[in-house]
């Protein structure tokens, strides 16, 4: 366990680049633990309520906090972009300095990462990204929860990422680079990570020991992986561009059975989801015995209890 000391109370919760190694163990610490005794936890949010703001559309992610903080005690406040002020022209900041005056903590969703960034410096209650353009930390923490349940460590493992250098990538890359996992990348030629994320790992790589490399080749990125992911190669806000990315991600970064003639024969196969079968990859794949995305999204909710606890 780590050291108590460990205190995130009252924090922000927008990339994992803001956190340490060791505070990153704290919360799968505390999620393994909230999961076992979760009658002990019942009450840690007694009398608290959270702004759970939606500029996206989200199923797992909303659920599992909705659920995490009734399970906790809490009151979750489900409220749509365009429902509220914001929709109308309302500012970000004054928007946070009214709900500071209602609420605990503040859980949005939105397409601009600085938009996180503005909630933060305006309210004086904790914000936590639930996914923005740029990051999606709580996906990548849950994800690290899964890899060690399933794998009994984290430190040495190989993860290997197919497809778009998106936001889910750029959270597994410091997530990886932070608990010690090697990653390799492989998307198409302009579809890589951006840099100043990439640099981040990169740097966190020298203390953990992880190894980042990226390609343009899948088949060598899968090479003795232990985990398969990938994402949808047309995320949110990018619709527009779909008939031109499919044309450039298939067939080649489609993860395909025939791609994990390449890895670890214990490998397991990952998606956040919402999955398109038949475009990223094909539905032997992750309908197969590989697949764990449906225990990978059960820990959606098991991580976020531990977080909850710990920042509030």
């Amino acid at each position: 366990m780590r050291d108590n000391f460990l205190s995130l109370k009252g924090r922000d919760f927008l990339t994992l680049s803001d956190f340490s190694a060791d505070e990153l163990w704290h919360i799968l610490e505390k999620a393994l633990e909230v999961e076992k005794n979760l009658n002990n936890f019942s009450g840690v949010l007694a009398g608290k309520f959270f702004a759970l703001i939606f500029e996206k559309p989200s199923t797992r992610t909303r659920v599992s906090f909705e659920v995490a903080i009734r399970q906790l005690g809490g009151f979750p406040l489900t409220l749509n972009w365009v429902e509220l002020q914001l929709g109308r022209g309302e500012t970000v900041r004054d928007t946070a300095k009214t709900l500071e005056r209602y609420v605990h903590g503040i859980i949005a969703r939105v397409n601009e990462h600085k938009t996180l960034l503005e909630l933060a410096k305006s309210a004086e209650i904790p914000v936590i990204n639930a996914l923005s353009n740029l990051y999606h930390p709580c996906q990548a923490l849950a994800d690290m929860l899964t890899v060690y349940k399933l794998k009994g460590r984290l430190k040495g493992l190989k993860l290997a990422w197919v497809g778009d250098g998106n936001n889910v990538c750029h959270s597994l890359l410091v997530a990886c680079s932070k608990f010690g996992l090697d990653v390799s990348v492989a998307t198409p030629k302009g579809y890589e990570p951006k840099k100043e994320v990439l640099e981040k790992a990169l740097e966190e790589a020298k203390n953990s020991g992880s190894k980042i490399e990226l390609t343009n080749n899948p088949e060598e990125a899968v090479k003795d992986a232990d985990i398969v992911y990938t994402d949808t190669f047309v995320s949110m806000g990018k619709e527009a561009e779909k008939r031109k990315r499919l044309k450039v991600f298939l067939p080649n970064f489609q993860v395909t059975l025939k791609l994990f003639n390449h890895t670890k024969k214990d490998c397991v196969f990952m998606h956040c989801l919402p999955a398109k079968r038949g475009e990223e990859v094909t539905s032997e794949v992750i309908d197969g015995p590989r697949s764990v995305v449906w225990f990978q999204a059960e820990n959606r909710l098991h991580l976020q209890r531990g977080l909850l606890t710990l920042i509030f």
